[in-house]
């Protein structure tokens, strides 16, 4: 494989990426903007030159904290690290003949479409030009916008990521913490299985492009909340409660709309990709939960 920058990986995905890459012994190297400070697009300028072709991956971006509301009074970090930020990325990787591998988001879509649901030919409906969406959402979908115009392009769609330790970013974690809980159907992406697709993507030189990287099928919010009383996760007396309606969702617990939607990663699959069925990664990560 050729050699690795990775961009991000102090990050939940980005820190996945520095584990599966070490434990497979593959050598890559770390790029942290806070460091490098102002000349972080000359050092990686530089850095290529000095490489030669080589593999960019790209797993920062900016989802705001504790959840994408923080984008709506942050849009100028926000627009700056998922759509200037990878723009300016993918041509320095054009200039030198480089691979880019850009973590996007399936967050740009609301809703169903098809018996699967949404797939990479489906032009995204939750954007700016719908202006229907988060903050969030519509930099993620000009990101993607940005990047379409480059070749040698991966664009890799996580979409509510999660694993089997207990942290904020864990969609699972987030089930058990909130107080009430929004009933839908998602598309949702184990972190492990996420990076595993992604890397390998690299390794056999699948196709340049844009892939729902998630689990096959989709689930529903009340279904996950079953498999965490099963494991009787969190093990302390909580409560599982629902809004209503997602208006009420809105009025009392959310500042912007949130996407919920169903993806279909038969093209991923297609490529020789595995990725689990949806509740089976779910209750795998719960058998081995870690606080």
């Amino acid at each position: 494989m050729k050699p690795i920058i990775l961009i991000g990986h102090t990050g939940y995905v980005g820190s996945r990426y520095v584990e599966y890459f070490n434990t497979k012994n593959i050598k890559f190297v770390t790029i942290d903007k806070k460091t490098i400070g102002g000349d972080y697009f000359n050092y990686i300028n530089s850095l290529l030159g000095d490489t030669g072709p080589a593999i960019v991956l790209n797993a920062a971006g900016y989802t705001g904290k504790p959840n994408v509301d923080a984008c709506e009074s942050d849009k100028g970090e926000c627009l700056d690290g998922n759509v200037t930020f990878p723009f300016k990325l993918a041509k320095i990787c054009q200039k030198h003949s480089a691979v880019l591998g850009h973590v996007s988001s399936g967050c740009i879509y609301t809703g169903t479409k098809h018996q699967k649901g949404f797939t990479e030919e489906d032009e995204p409906n939750f954007t700016f030009r719908q202006n229907n969406c988060s903050f969030y959402s519509g930099t993620k979908a000009l990101g993607e916008e940005v990047l379409s115009q480059f070749e040698n392009v991966y664009i890799w769609r996580l979409r509510i990521p999660f694993d089997n330790l207990n942290s904020p970013r864990n969609y699972l974690t987030k089930l058990m913490t909130y107080n009430t809980l929004l009933q839908a159907d998602n598309s949702i992406s184990d972190l492990n299985e996420f990076v595993t697709a992604t890397s390998t993507m690299l390794e056999i030189n699948s196709p340049f492009g844009i892939y729902n990287v998630t689990n096959t099928g989709h689930v529903s919010t009340s279904g996950v909340v079953e498999l965490l009383k099963k494991y009787n996760l969190p093990t302390k007396n909580h409560k599982f409660n629902f809004f209503k309606t997602e208006e009420e969702f809105m009025h009392k617990a959310a500042k912007t709309p949130r996407s919920n939607c169903v993806m279909d990663n038969s093209k991923l699959l297609n490529c020789g990709i595995y990725m689990s069925e949806s509740y089976e990664a779910i209750e795998k990560n719960l058998k081995h939960w870690r606080e």
